[in-house]
Parts: C-alpha cells; structure tokens; sequence
C-alpha cells in the first residue's frame, strides 16, 4: 500500500512538473488599438492622445496590472507610445517600436525572441487585427471602425506554435455589448 501511495504521489507530482512547464512555455500577447487621439488640429498627422485616450490608457494599465510584461511595442506615433506608456513603466521595459506594415515579422519576432513570455502591442485601427491574423489566428471582427478603441485581443501561443484568441473590452464602453470571451 505504501509502494502505491508513492507511486500515486511521484505520479502527481510529474504531472504537476510537465503542467507547469507547458504553461509556462505559453506566449501571450496582448494586442490593443491606441487611446483616442486629440482631434482638435486635422492637420496634425501625430496627434497625441485626448483626455479621453489618456483614460484609456490608464484603464489599460489598470486592466493589465497582475500581468508582467517582457516587452511593449507601439508604432512610431504619439498616440501609440502614450498608450502603452504606462504598462511599460509599471513593468520596467522601454517601448520597442516595430512597422505596422509587416506585422508577420514581429510575430516572428515575438514568437522567438519572448517565447514563454507576455508582450502588450499597440497597434492602430487598420493593423491591430492583422496582428492578431499574424500570430496564426482567425481575425475576429471584418473590420475596427474609426471609433473602436476599447478592444482587447488576447492571443495564446503554446510551444507546438498553435494560437488560439479571446477577445474583451476595456475602459470606456463604445459598444452597445461587450465581446464575449472565447
């Protein structure tokens, strides 16, 4: 009886081990639209973020604060980096900008160098599901409208390389209902 006990406990105990591993072989990536921009100059093609996008991007910081971050990256633009500002001081990581017009290369990038890992992504309306698609996902809208700025995709990576997404709302609501989770 002893011998099976043991047995039972050194079984657990592996099962326990090969869990941990393969959860923690998991990538995930978070991938959200910048804040709203300050509208107020039709000319200014970086605009920063309105006291609304300022908002958001507290409530972003606040909806991400149990989560350690090994990297934030934003576009070049004003409105992008003020976004993530605040999840990468909280997490002690400099912005790494990428190109919005080649987002398989920074899921390569992503997917190798941070394996294992959470990364944010601030992205805008026509690239942030094209990220998402990237990553090896179904996109999960047709298209982000000019006035969608309060979605959240989650994107899981496991070690074997296969993605699976859910999807949320953060901040101040633009919808009339909120996403489902997946």
């Amino acid at each position: 009886m002893k011998k099976l006990c043991l047995l039972l406990i050194a079984l657990i105990g592996v099962t326990s081990l090969v869990y941990a591993q393969s959860s923690a072989d998991k990538t995930t990536i978070y991938i959200v639209r910048h804040g709203e921009k300050d509208l107020s100059d039709p000319k200014n093609p970086d605009p920063q973020l309105s006291s609304e996008g300022l908002a958001r991007a507290k409530s972003l910081a606040a909806r991400l604060k149990r989560e350690k971050f090994a990297a934030v990256f934003s576009t070049k633009y004003k409105r992008t980096t003020q976004t993530g500002e605040l999840v990468a001081k909280k997490n002690k990581v400099a912005i790494a900008f990428y190109n919005p017009s080649d987002p398989k290369s920074l899921a390569e990038l992503i997917k190798s160098r941070y394996k294992g890992k959470k990364v944010l992504i601030i992205g805008h309306s026509n690239t942030v599901l094209e990220l998402a698609e990237a990553f090896g996902v179904t996109r999960p809208l047709f298209a982000l409208t000019d006035d969608d700025y309060d979605f959240i995709f989650k994107v899981d990576v496991n070690d074997n390389g296969y993605a699976s997404l859910s999807t949320g709302n953060y901040g101040m609501p633009h919808h009339t209902s909120v996403i489902k989770k997946n």
